[in-house]
């Protein structure tokens, strides 16, 4: 009988340490697990990590590199050239940035309009559709005709007149689309008995068209 209890206790014995190092084994596998999904889990969000800090500083060295051309382009501009126009036109003058180039399509030799377009480096073919940085027009026409020509545009919402003054000179400034392909600005002026009109035809050159007319000045 003494056997029989001693062969159950140890049984009991053997079935508890057994159970013990079943639970004890699961808890390990559990904990490895864990640890393994962990350690996954941090790799995953090391390389998120770092994948976001390696575009942030692409983007940061991006940017500064365009804001460093966009300074050197500006720079370049400088110092000012003088535009100037005919004696007898009223000697129109402003400054242009020195990167521009300037094309006289129309003297006033014979009389007429005078017509000169500026654009960076080189002046492309003179058309009606063709964009340029700035176009100046001085034409024998009455300043009010030249005005009323841009009622129909103005009442159909496609330009926005303000007035305009530089220098204590007065006119009338105009901005929105001139055409199908033109948007930009312009600014138009009575020189004697002439009219002159100095116009932006790209939103792309803005900045320096409003640092051009600015600088507008020519004799009364």
């Amino acid at each position: 009988m003494q056997k029989t209890l001693n062969h159950k206790n140890e049984e009991g014995a053997i079935s508890g340490s057994l159970i013990a190092i079943v639970v004890l084994g699961l808890l390990f596998l559990a904990a490895g697990s864990a640890a393994i999904w962990a350690y996954a889990n941090y790799s995953e969000q090391k390389t998120n990590v770092d994948g976001k800090v390696e575009l942030a500083v692409a983007k940061a060295r991006k940017e500064q590199a365009e804001t460093e051309a966009e300074k050197y382009a500006e720079r370049e501009k400088e110092p000012n050239r003088q535009f100037v126009g005919p004696d007898d036109y009223g000697r129109l003058v402003f400054d242009y940035p020195k990167t521009w180039s300037v094309y006289v399509a129309k003297d006033v030799t014979e009389g007429g309009a005078y017509l000169a377009y500026l654009n960076p480096v080189t002046v492309p073919p003179v058309s009606d559709k063709q964009q340029f940085s700035l176009r100046v027009n001085i034409e024998q026409t009455d300043y009010d005709q030249v005005l009323k020509a841009y009622d129909a545009r103005v009442k159909k919402g496609d330009l926005r007149s303000s007035g305009f003054s530089a220098n204590g000179n007065n006119g009338i400034r105009f901005d929105g689309n001139f055409s199908k392909d033109i948007r930009g600005s312009a600014v138009i002026l009575k020189i004697r008995d002439k009219t002159v009109t100095i116009r932006t035809d790209a939103d792309t050159f803005k900045p320096d068209f409003e640092n051009i007319v600015k600088t507008i000045n020519f004799n009364q």
